[in-house]
Formats: C-alpha cells, sequence, structure tokens
C-alpha cells in the first residue's frame, strides 16, 4: 500500500475511502490530493480521469442522484476542499450482489477524504456546511445524452439524508424518476 494513501473497501464492492497523509504543523498542512501512482498502487485501479470538475453550492442544496449509462458511464473520484457535505453512491449495476444498497458519509476540507465511485453507480450529495466547494475527476467525459438521474428520495432506496429541512434542488433532480428496475 502506497505510504501517502489509506484506502478502505465499503460494504459495496469497487466503492473505496481514500484517505491522503497530512502534514499538518502550526503553519497549516499540506497533502497530496491526487498522484496517479499511489492511487494504482493503493486502490489497484488503473483509471484514467480525463475530466476535473469543481462546483460550489450552499447549505441545504442536494445534487443527485446522477450517473451516466454505458458507453459513457463515468467513474469519480470525489472530495470536498471548503465545508462540508454528505455524500452517497447508490449501486445501480443490474448484476450486482448489492444493487440498490446505498453508502453515505461526510466528506469535509477538516477529514480531507475522498471517495472512489466506480462506473454503474448513480452519485449524490447534499451540503451540510455554510457553503461546500466540491472537486471530482471523471474517468469519462460530461456526455449530455447519456446523463440520466434518480430521484434523491426514492422510498426504494431509504436514503437517510440528514436535513434540517426540505432540499434545495434543480429542477432535472425535482423532476428525476425512481431507481430503475433490475
Amino acid at each position: 500500500m502506497s505510504d501517502t494513501l489509506k484506502v478502505t473497501p465499503t460494504a459495496i464492492p469497487g466503492v473505496l475511502i481514500l484517505e491522503p497523509r497530512v502534514f499538518g504543523d502550526s503553519r497549516g498542512f499540506f497533502l497530496e490530493s491526487f498522484n496517479q501512482e499511489a492511487f494504482n498502487e493503493a486502490t489497484g485501479l488503473d483509471v484514467r480521469f480525463v475530466q476535473d470538475n469543481h462546483s460550489r453550492s450552499a447549505q441545504g442544496v442536494l445534487r443527485g442522484l446522477h450517473y451516466q449509462v454505458a458507453p459513457h458511464a463515468q467513474g469519480k473520484l470525489v472530495r470536498v476542499v471548503r465545508g462540508s457535505v454528505f455524500d452517497v453512491a447508490v449501486d445501480i449495476r443490474r448484476e450486482s450482489p448489492t444493487y440498490g444498497q446505498w453508502l453515505g458519509l461526510e466528506l469535509s476540507e477538516d477529514n480531507h477524504r475522498q471517495l472512489w465511485i466506480p462506473p454503474g453507480l448513480a452519485h449524490g450529495f447534499l451540503v451540510t456546511s455554510e457553503s461546500a466547494d466540491f472537486l471530482y475527476k471523471t474517468s469519462d467525459y460530461y456526455t449530455p445524452e447519456a446523463e440520466r438521474s434518480i430521484r434523491w428520495d426514492d422510498a426504494s432506496l431509504g436514503i437517510d439524508w440528514p436535513l434540517n429541512g426540505p432540499p434545495t434542488l434543480s429542477a432535472k433532480d425535482q423532476a428525476a424518476p425512481g431507481l430503475p428496475p433490475r
């Protein structure tokens, strides 16, 4: 395993929690946010990232659940550099034994965690701080005709979002359908 990156598998096959080594002192901190060799060595994967995205959202904004279908399915390496979010990955791989299961965890500027979400999963997040800057790398380009959404509050998923009131949603997310049939 890389000495700069700790990787923890989750209950959903392929979804990984990554924790970079943080070097801190009274001046602040330093961490290597991404290193292709360290990522490959620590995860056992050989992913080619092609696009970096950055979103800023206010507290209570919920983005998701989003994914792209093949041949443009995207893997995502996600992290928060300012604020905090409750980040969710949902397994929608029809052949998977964990189809329809979700994983949720806090990503924040303080814990420096990253989450690897492989292709075939839906992804979303809820901003839990005053605002949050959310960064993510993707393994395929954004392709509008391949983009899909699942309703954030689909009862069959039962995601336990840490809400303090109704979330702020885009029109697209308000109109999203439920979980696709297996």
